[in-house]
């Protein structure tokens, strides 16, 4: 250990932005009734995925007439899906502040190819929510997980709009208060802010959307893993365990055992107040240092997972070099691990703060980044 180090250590030192820290209870043996080697069609297997779905909808409150269905490859598979099956009957408008929001900028302008209304903002920033045209399909991402800016709620969404609104919402659900009302569709995936094994995602579509899929044909040829219809109408048993592709009944399992920690926590009530703590702890440390400042230039807009921050010491020169060798620091003494900021976002560092975080470990971790901004900086002033 290095010398003046501080005496607290985090008991979870694992802070990654996705996957996320499992939650502070689980043991494998929690995975012991996983229904391995069983077929996925079977009632063992249709009883564990239709009790993912309906569990979902309970700690989550979705109204009882959307559709929720459990789909691959994740939180991209599940907004891909989307996009390429409901965009095109009408004009669409794509919102962007950080990277995943501009993937399905490209995807939709570059790949679908249609002509859109592009809104952008810099990392930091939010676009002007209330100026879009909702009449047109809004494409958007409620918690920009690289740049730690979300939306502060859903007020300036209009409810007659006549357009659908497609909500990547995989750092939110399950940490804020999303306004089903407001959202057509939206994605998440479990390995975000429950902490579950990747590779599923999670699509729910509201009555709205699931009159668009069945009133609409795309120009595009579908691949058989985005179709969501036949013959006019919905694949209904997608949404009640009949899973396009195979599942992994070990991942289905996991997400179950989080869904139970969850209720065990207090719902999504307990799970926003464990986030808000987190973050918060992060919020107060910046507030009383003048060398780190939070990347959310609104305090209105800033995330309470993704929580991003920058250096502003004026004797930082280079700064993706120095963020590069605080994070670094913070995982040689293993204290910190995966809190570099995201490759394509400004240089900084990028700390998760959802509900499976326990507060105790962001308190113990603090005067750690303390120790390693003050050794950076002692770094750079004798070479100088």
């Amino acid at each position: 250990m290095a010398k003046n180090t501080p005496a607290a250590r985090p008991a979870n030192p694992r802070f990654s932005s996705g996957p996320c820290a499992k939650p502070p209870t689980f043991k494998l043996d929690d995975l012991s009734d996983a229904a391995l080697g069983r077929s996925h069609r079977a009632a063992i297997g249709k009883d564990k995925l239709k009790a993912a779905i309906e569990e979902t909808r309970e700690l989550l409150g979705i109204p009882a007439d959307y559709k929720i269905g459990i789909v691959p490859a994740s939180d991209t598979g599940a907004m891909e899906m989307a996009m390429w099956s409901l965009l095109g009957a009408r004009p669409c408008t794509m919102v962007a502040w950080e990277s995943f929001g501009s993937g399905w900028v490209t995807d939709v302008v570059k790949q679908l190819k249609l002509d859109a209304d592009v809104q952008t903002a810099d990392y930091g920033e939010i676009v002007n929510m209330a100026a879009l045209d909702y009449d047109t399909d809004v494409v958007f991402t409620w918690n920009g997980t690289t740049a730690g800016v979300r939306m502060p709620n859903g007020d300036v969404i209009p409810a007659n709009r006549a357009g659908l609104t497609l909500c990547d919402a995989t750092s939110a659900a399950f940490a804020m208060d999303l306004p089903w009302d407001k959202l057509d569709v939206t994605t998440f995936s479990w390995q975000k802010v429950l902490g579950g094994e990747a590779a599923h995602g999670m699509l729910i579509l509201s009555p709205r959307a699931v009159e668009r899929l069945e009133n609409y044909t795309p120009a595009w040829p579908l691949p058989k893993i985005f179709r969501l219809t036949k013959g006019g109408k919905l694949i209904d048993g997608i949404f009640s365990g009949a899973t396009i592709n195979t599942p992994s009944m070990l991942a289905v399992e996991d997400y179950l055992n989080c869904l139970k920690w969850a209720r065990a926590v207090g719902g999504l009530k307990g799970l926003i107040g464990r986030a808000d703590a987190n973050a918060q702890a992060i919020f107060n440390f910046c507030a009383a240092r003048d060398w780190i400042d939070n990347l959310a230039v609104d305090p209105a807009t800033r995330s309470n997972t993704s929580v991003c921050l920058k250096f502003t010491d004026p004797r930082i020169t280079d700064g993706a070099a120095f963020a590069k060798a605080v994070a670094k620091r913070l995982t040689d003494e293993g204290v910190a691990l995966d809190v570099g900021a995201y490759r394509d976002a400004p240089a900084g560092l990028r700390i998760w703060c959802g509900g499976t975080v326990e507060t105790s470990d962001i308190e113990a971790m603090l005067p750690w980044l303390d120790w390693a901004f003050a050794a950076e900086i002692n770094a750079l002033t004798e070479a100088a």
